[in-house]
């Protein structure tokens, strides 16, 4: 991979479920992902959202799989006919998926024999070699495979299964960034001025993001880049930009 050649460290991330889709429920997985993965130094490159299909699954797993370092999936683990993200990740990599006693021994933590019925069960169906990881919550484990993390979709239950994961993550530069917010101009006033500063920072991430609150507008620029150095020279042109614009 380039990106690992230069330091680099990749993640994709794909987010499960008709219910996003639909609108019937709103994203927060993807906000803590991004959290979590930079202070370890892995950037989030791509993020997907797809329906409960387990053609599009399967292929955008793999597809993930290959291009990014690091793969990070959320919701369809659970005990339903359309929690099939287990079966997926199997169909993916070619791999065979059963009921695993160590994920049976973690259901257990929290069910007894009676309420273990086949629905529950399910959730103790792991693809072959998985390593399983642990869930502080609702105890239902996720599980990695080879280098895809799968994980609830419930938020905060997908934030407990994190805990158990840092140790697993080899990162690479971790990213950095500086802000300039400016009020009273827009976007249009600095686009040409700010299209030179990032022609003369190639390797750098230059942003701008207006806002308005109440009547005021004005637009905040951001640079990222692992080179504390270099993002400190550009916070200052930021802000010398801004003092020329205000």
């Amino acid at each position: 991979m380039t990106d690992n050649q230069a330091g680099i460290v990749t993640a994709g991330v794909i987010l499960i479920g008709d219910e996003l889709l639909s609108g019937l429920t709103q994203d927060t997985n993807l906000k803590t992902l991004a959290e979590f993965l930079g202070p370890l130094g892995v950037q989030v490159r791509e993020a997907r959202i797809i329906a409960d299909d387990a053609h599009t699954i399967r292929d955008t797993i793999r597809a993930f799989s290959h291009r990014f370092d690091y793969v990070f999936t959320t919701g369809g683990i659970g005990p339903t006919h359309d929690d099939i993200t287990a079966d997926c990740v199997a169909a993916a990599f070619d791999l065979g998926i059963s009921e695993r006693e160590d994920a049976l021994s973690e259901l257990r933590r929290r069910y007894t024999d009676n309420e273990l019925n086949s629905a529950r069960r399910r959730m103790a169906r792991i693809p072959d070699g998985a390593v399983l990881i642990r869930n502080p919550v609702s105890q239902a484990p996720g599980f990695q495979t080879k280098n895809v993390f799968t994980l609830a979709g419930v938020p905060r239950i997908m934030r407990g299964m994190l805990e158990h994961i840092p140790h697993r993550i080899r990162g690479g530069a971790q990213v950095h960034s500086r802000s300039v917010t400016a009020e009273g101009i827009g976007e249009g006033d600095a686009a040409a001025h700010l299209a030179e500063i990032a022609r003369a920072y190639p390797g750098v991430s230059i942003g701008s993001y207006p806002f308005f609150n109440a009547g005021i507008r004005g637009v905040t620029f951001v640079a990222r880049s692992a080179d504390e150095a270099v993002l400190d020279r550009i916070q200052r042109e930021l802000t010398d930009l801004v003092d020329n614009l205000s």
